[in-house]
């Protein structure tokens, strides 16, 4: 009897069922795009970021958004991911799929956005040897579609339209900025009703940002970044040594938000570098996303 009743317990333990992940789901940015010129690429960046490698993406010209939904309970709050790579590429999991890993066991619906590259914003060109800021922002496009489309489903993907927020890194912080300066009216002839959402950030989490100091000469904002009482409150990180975007582009961007009166909680670290995402090295600055998580509770976005 002892035998036959753990037989029993056995398969209906086997019978019980197996919870994951909900799994993400991928949208089309735009009703139609056209065909690809050059097709899309991806492939090893070429350093190794915390003794592992990265995927880049090239040539985007149908971009996406990858919803993910939370694995831990639901706060209602979204994030909108921009991955950095100069306006030329996209890290598309070092700041990606890697910050959705860690937003969603948060309780944070992350979207990750894959927008429109090369020279979709403002970016070096070898060419010439100078900054350059394109003739139509396909990018900034990108950005505020985006944000309209997660307020458009807001209800289907259980999120709070007043809880949604943007992340970037080095060019996505660019993006983070542009958009969060950029919204009253977009850059583009609206398509559908998601285009008549908002796509004003409620918050912004601004990292090692690029193209936001273009004048050597000066310590200003670049004039494509207007902020107002209206741009959402910030969270701005960088290190003091990255040798890829100098920090400067961090401090005009604080003092501009700060004069404007727009609450900024701003990180700077001696030590660092550039393009390390959320892979944990033995710099004090790779621990930024438990500060960014103390950001959001004092912000009422999750909680304490």
């Amino acid at each position: 009897m002892i035998m036959r009743a753990l037989a029993v317990l056995v398969v209906a333990a086997c019978a019980v069922p197996t919870h994951h992940a909900p799994a993400p789901i991928e949208l089309a940015l735009w009703p139609a795009t056209p065909a690809a010129a050059v097709p899309e690429t991806t492939r090893h960046g070429d350093e190794l970021v915390a003794g592992r490698p990265w995927t880049e993406v090239h040539d985007v010209s149908r971009p996406t958004i990858t919803v993910y939904p939370p694995t831990g309970e639901n706060t209602g709050a979204a994030v909108v991911v921009f991955p950095g790579g100069g306006y030329k590429v996209l890290a598309i999991d070092l700041e990606g799929t890697e910050v959705c890993d860690w937003l969603t066991t948060k309780g944070i619906t992350c979207v990750l956005l894959k927008y429109r590259v090369p020279a979709s914003g403002p970016h070096w060109d070898d060419r010439c040897k100078c900054h350059v800021n394109p003739p139509v922002p396909l990018a900034l496009q990108d950005a505020q579609r985006a944000l309209g489309l997660v307020r458009q489903h807001a209800a289907a993907w259980h999120i709070d339209p007043h809880k949604v927020g943007v992340l970037g890194f080095s060019a996505g912080g660019h993006l983070a900025a542009a958009i969060s300066t950029s919204f009253e009216a977009r850059s583009y002839p609206p398509v559908d009703d998601a285009d008549q959402q908002s796509c004003r950030p409620d918050f912004a989490v601004v990292l090692y940002p690029g193209h936001l100091w273009v004048d050597e000469s000066k310590l200003e904002l670049a004039p494509d970044i207007r902020v107002s009482k209206q741009t959402p409150p910030t969270f701005l990180l960088q290190a003091e040594d990255d040798d890829t975007d100098d920090v400067n582009h961090s401090l005009v961007y604080y003092a501009a938000l700060k004069q404007a009166g727009v609450p900024v909680e701003t990180h700077l670290y001696p030590h660092g570098g550039h393009a390390f995402g959320l892979r944990r090295t033995a710099q004090p600055i790779t621990r930024w996303p438990e500060l960014v998580e103390r950001w959001l509770a004092v912000l009422h976005v999750i909680a304490a």
